[in-house]
Order: C-alpha cells, then sequence, then structure tokens
C-alpha cells in the first residue's frame, strides 16, 4: 500500500510545480495577463471539480487537485505582490 501512496504524492508535486511554472511563464510572456484572468481560470478548475458525476479516477482527481492548489497559490502569491506594491496613503499635511 505504501507504494500506492508514493506514486500519488508524487505526482501531485509533479504536477503542481509543472502549473506553477507554466503560471510563470504565463505571466512572464503575456504582460496582458492579469491576476483576474487566473482567477477567472481557477473559478473553471473549481466548476470542474465539482462536476465529477461520471467519475473521473484516482489519476486525474490527483492531476486537478494539484492543479487547484497551484492556482491558489500562484493568485495569493500575485495578490501579496500587488499588495506590498501599494504606496499607503499619506497622512494629511496639517
Amino acid at each position: 500500500m505504501q507504494g500506492a501512496v508514493d506514486w500519488r504524492d508524487g505526482k501531485y508535486e509533479e504536477t503542481l510545480e509543472q502549473e506553477l511554472r507554466g503560471l510563470e511563464r504565463r505571466r512572464k510572456a503575456e504582460p496582458e495577463c492579469r491576476v483576474e484572468d487566473i482567477e477567472g481560470i481557477l473559478v473553471h478548475l473549481y466548476n470542474m471539480e465539482g462536476a465529477d458525476w461520471a467519475g473521473r479516477g484516482d489519476l486525474q482527481d490527483i492531476i486537478l487537485s494539484a492543479t487547484i492548489a497551484a492556482y491558489e497559490r500562484f493568485v495569493f502569491e500575485w495578490k501579496g505582490e500587488l499588495a506590498a506594491m501599494q504606496v499607503p496613503e499619506a497622512a494629511p499635511v496639517t
């Protein structure tokens, strides 16, 4: 049973890293790509996750779960960068 868990963990990590690399490449290659665009894809992925009425199987569930995790992490980190770039409003000078 240990081998079954190992391949699942390996596939999850492989997919997660692959998706994160792809998202980084897209962000660098497409200046018009916005965080809202990535969030829109994430919504679609959530819908796909919930539409498993026919059963995807273990492998596809692992891939989808890792893909969603990658998109969530990417959006979280990108929003953090955007928040850090915003200059706080200065207090009025009296």
